[in-house]
């Protein structure tokens, strides 16, 4: 076939919608990571990713992670280097919200483009095997007698796992300010210091911590969820044990700044077909991820709304 009736040819499969799904299979999806190795966001962004091939949404998939700064720093390499690319997806979620609001970085999540939010988890707190505690009115205690002596370990400034912490010592009557809260980088750095005893407890999702749960090298003493949830149904929650807080951890997926409305709705498309993927389906079930597909409209308000909750927590917590 001569050149030019070849790409006469793609014309006017593309002007009839015949080339979108087509498309997809050359396309290699740029996924920034903006964590380290081991946490939650590297553990979705990945998963994702292979969700993508099987669902034959994309080729192939690229990742970089760039931690830090509750996601800030790869928050602002990704927005440099990727404007108006329609391959490029970086992971973020409520940690990066709550990063945004303590650490006022020059880059904002609001420059680029909301695709979807994808899961959500409540945030489990654990001890290392050897600890001399056993539960968390014993961290309780400790933190009554000597707030400083208690080393909370997790995400970054601003993470979910921080704000519960800060409720935590409010509900008990210690001021917020007071609590030695030690932030990572990423989940496999405080898992690392969790299990060298490095923080009195720990916090995250319960999937960072799920190996190390079941083998007994940590010990699982609540869970922010307002009733125990399937599948780690043998951790009491907060509110179990007298403690009134509940606060959830939502993960999504943006695109490139300046994106088109046609470039954002093929990109939400093929996340939306990787969702519906076994591949992802698995990774829900293997990592107790609750399934919160949300996109369009409807995400942009939830970002928002989500954005000034946050901030009136984490004022009443006395965090900013």
């Amino acid at each position: 076939m001569r050149r030019d009736t070849f790409l006469k040819s793609l014309a006017a499969l593309a002007a009839a919608g015949a080339l979108p799904n087509a498309a997809w299979a050359a396309n290699n999806i740029k996924m920034m990571i903006p964590a380290n190795p081991g946490g939650g966001w590297d553990g979705t962004g990945r998963a994702l990713g292979e969700a993508l091939r099987d669902a034959k949404a994309a080729d192939t998939v690229t990742f970089e992670n760039k931690g830090g700064a509750a996601g800030a720093i790869g928050l602002a390499q990704f927005y440099n280097a990727t404007k108006g690319d329609p391959n490029a997806l970086m992971v973020m979620g409520a940690v990066m919200l709550g990063g945004i609001i303590t650490g006022k970085p020059p880059v904002s999540i609001t420059q680029l483009t909301p695709i979807a939010r994808l899961s959500t988890e409540y945030n489990v707190f654990v001890l290392p095997a050897n600890s001399p505690f056993n539960t968390m009115k014993d961290v309780v205690d400790a933190l009554k007698k000597d707030p400083g002596s208690v080393k909370w370990g997790g995400g970054s400034r601003g993470s979910t796992e921080h704000i519960a912490a800060s409720q935590i010592a409010q509900a008990v009557g210690v001021p917020a300010a007071k609590i030695n809260y030690v932030p990572f980088r990423g989940g496999g750095e405080a898992v690392a210091a969790i299990l060298g005893g490095n923080v009195t407890v720990g916090g995250s999702g319960y999937s960072e911590f799920q190996q190390y749960i079941e083998s007994g090298k940590m010990k699982a003493i609540a869970v922010t969820s307002p009733t125990r949830v399937k599948g780690m149904d043998k951790i009491p929650t907060l509110k179990e044990q007298g403690i009134n807080v509940e606060i959830g951890n939502w993960r999504g997926v943006f695109g490139a700044a300046g994106l088109t409305p046609a470039q954002r709705d093929e990109l939400t498309q093929r996340v939306i077909k990787a969702t519906q993927s076994k591949a992802w389906q698995d990774a829900l079930v293997k990592n107790n991820w609750m399934p919160a597909l949300l996109t369009g409209k409807a995400f942009d308000e939830f970002v928002d709304k989500d954005f000034s909750a946050l901030r009136a927590t984490m004022v009443r917590a006395g965090m900013v």
